[in-house]
């Protein structure tokens, strides 16, 4: 897994206490790839003047409503019309604290206590700042600054989450790199939970229909209950008369022992990884989404993105993809608050 020296990590923790400031609003571009910032609201990505991806970072503590609507940032992807998100929001019916792609842990450890970060329990996850927002022809990407917070607002964990956004390779519509880097600035932390509620994840809009859902994997007879370190997922949903396929790729300098979440019949699903971070060092969770309108793409192209994402020397041999139906939901999950 990737670190950072200590006092690297010391500039992040000192941001994360300054005040929080949002750049002033990019002009949007007819051509390429621009943003659209929406202060204290949301960050828009657009390709071509049509928005592809919505950051959604309001943190607004003014009623426990807009409270529970707000708790937590995270990215949304859009359907190729740039009209609707094809991921759920806050407004979702159905465990509405999954939204879009999304990081959390419901099991974080820190100095005897545990917090949890996953179903928004006792404390938000709280954009501060942008400390870089770029775009041009190929490329739009942001660094959003977020503290993890206890109920008393102090930070658990901080966190530096960087979104890259470009076309997809064909016939993937969209390629977006999602990277994590996590800080422990008040004591030694430990992220853990289980493949239901932690790690990076992915959730489909809540109209989703569970009996289409379906999951593919890269090797033969897969279960993902019990498989280890799979370099990626892919999923393929419906959203009313419409297909969508996604893929999860998994950095292998990612930590060991990583599980997927990959059965939902509901769509939610990423992976989980456990992890301990020193006092004042970081950890680097780094995965790519690639997103897709209709059927899942061939194998071939998957895994030559999966190369140029994991640096990969040699071309890997295309794997034998096995498609599984996803299993019924379990409404035990614990409510959000």
């Amino acid at each position: 897994m990737l670190r950072v020296p200590i006092y690297c990590a010391a500039i992040i923790v000192t941001l994360f206490m300054m005040a929080s400031t949002t750049s002033a609003e990019d002009a949007p571009d007819e051509s390429g790839f621009s943003l659209k910032d929406t202060p204290a609201d949301h960050l828009d990505v657009l390709l071509d003047g049509k928005i592809v991806a919505r950051y959604m970072y309001a943190h607004d503590t003014s009623t426990p409503a807009r409270q529970q609507e707000t708790y937590k940032p995270y990215l949304h992807v859009f359907d190729a019309e740039g009209k609707a998100p094809i991921t759920q929001g806050a407004d979702g019916k159905l465990y509405p604290h999954h939204r879009g792609i999304f990081v959390g842990f419901m099991k974080i450890g820190l100095s005897g206590k545990t917090y949890d970060r996953w179903h928004m329990k006792g404390g938000d996850i709280v954009h501060q700042k942008f400390v870089e927002k770029r775009s041009g022809p190929g490329q739009a990407s942001f660094t959003s600054l977020t503290r993890w917070e206890d109920e008393a607002g102090n930070p658990v964990v901080a966190e530096e989450r960087i979104f890259a956004i470009r076309q997809g390779p064909p016939p993937f519509r969209l390629l977006i790199d999602c990277t994590s880097r996590l800080y422990a600035p008040a004591g030694d932390v430990t992220l853990d939970g289980d493949p239901e509620h932690s790690g990076v994840q992915y959730r489909p809009a809540g109209e989703v229909d569970p009996k289409q859902t379906v999951y593919f994997f890269p090797v033969a007879n897969p279960d993902a209950h019990k498989d280890l370190d799979y370099p990626w997922v892919g999923e393929s949903y419906t959203l009313g008369a419409k297909r969508y396929s996604v893929v999860d790729i998994n950095h292998p300098e990612n930590p060991k022992g990583t599980l997927f979440s990959a059965y939902r019949d509901y769509g939610r699903f990423g992976a989980f990884p456990k992890a301990a971070i020193a006092t004042g060092e970081s950890l680097v969770l780094r995965y790519r989404f690639l997103i897709a309108d209709g059927e899942m793409p061939e194998a071939e192209v998957i895994q030559k993105s999966a190369d140029q994402f994991t640096s990969a020397r040699t071309p890997s041999e295309t794997p034998k993809v096995t498609s599984k139906p996803a299993e019924m939901s379990k409404p035990a999950e614990p409510k959000a608050k």
